[in-house]
């Protein structure tokens, strides 16, 4: 199995490099191309992991469908053969099949919008430091308890907006910050969406006997519209865990890049460029988890 790090197609200009993405300009249109790229802590790591971009496009494409009723989304169409009409000819099936989205050209907001069930990650580090543990603390704006474990469920969705930084990581900021950044009124839309987004989706992959722990939404205005863009609900942008081995306290087995970031964390890495080659066995996990994730949350196997 190969990977598919790079896309290139001549006489098309290019859009925009992201992380994971590659975007093409077709007018008033965007071609997305989600590649077998991986990171972690904001890092491009070495190598690819097989199929990867190929899952992330088909799941986002799966979700963007599934809470329309929320929000409108950027999507449309993944259809293969519609890529190929749209690029009139310049099209490598091997390298853009399964892995192409065409997307309404929007005006990205810079906020990241967070939405967690549970306390995980970056807020869960914040908070042992802060002291939450023993007497609770109040972080970016919100009211934690004092006792909760690692990967706990808290009482409500909390929402917790981020930098969308150009460089270096993102950081956690408050409501306040957030109105600073794009406006009172669209950060408390924002929130709400995200919150309602968030609620559909988990009851979504509850049925599937998945935990939806926390997931990250962007979101772009379109046509005086603001709408889902990017990815929606991937094992990139969420942790996923399975709820018949769920156990607070504990770092949980995930769907998801939580698998490397962990392989990561006990290496001796500084989270600095440039980032360690991961062992074959990671890659091949990896990959069995993304696939694992799609055919759990969807009933179906993806298109490889």
């Amino acid at each position: 199995m190969n990977a598919v790090t790079r896309v290139s197609l001549p006489g098309i200009k290019p859009f925009r490099s992201g992380k994971v993405r590659e975007m093409f300009d077709l007018g008033d249109r965007i071609l997305m191309v989600a590649t077998d790229r991986i990171s972690a802590f904001d890092v491009v790591l070495p190598i690819g992991i097989p199929d990867r971009g190929m899952v992330l496009n088909q799941l986002s494409a799966f979700w963007f469908e599934r809470l329309v009723s929320i929000v409108q989304h950027h999507m449309i169409s993944m259809d293969d053969s519609e890529v190929r009409n749209a690029l009139g000819g310049a099209y490598d099936t091997e390298q853009l099949r399964g892995r192409s989205m065409i997307v309404q050209k929007c005006e990205p907001i810079l906020l990241e919008c967070v939405a967690r069930g549970y306390i995980e990650g970056s807020l869960y580090k914040e908070y042992m430091e802060a002291g939450g543990f023993e007497s609770g603390v109040t972080l970016h704006g919100i009211s934690l308890a004092k006792g909760l474990q690692r990967g706990g469920r808290l009482p409500n969705t909390i929402f917790t907006p981020a930098t969308k930084a150009q460089e270096g990581h993102d950081e956690n900021i408050d409501m306040t910050e957030a109105g600073k950044i794009v406006g009172e009124d669209l950060a408390g839309q924002l929130m709400r969406t995200t919150i309602e987004l968030y609620n559909a989706a988990s009851e979504l992959c509850g049925d599937a006997g998945i935990i939806l722990a926390d997931t990250k939404f962007e979101f772009g205005r379109c046509n005086g519209d603001v709408i889902l863009i990017d990815e929606s609900l991937t094992p990139d942008s969420s942790r996923f865990w399975p709820a018949d081995e769920y156990e607070p306290g504990r770092a949980q087995k995930s769907f998801d890049k939580q698998f490397i970031r962990d392989y990561l964390e006990e290496s001796d890495w500084d989270k600095t460029p440039p980032a360690p080659q991961l062992p074959e066995s990671v890659v091949r996990e990896t990959r069995a988890r993304y696939i694992e994730i799609f055919r759990r949350l969807t009933g179906q196997d993806p298109v490889l």
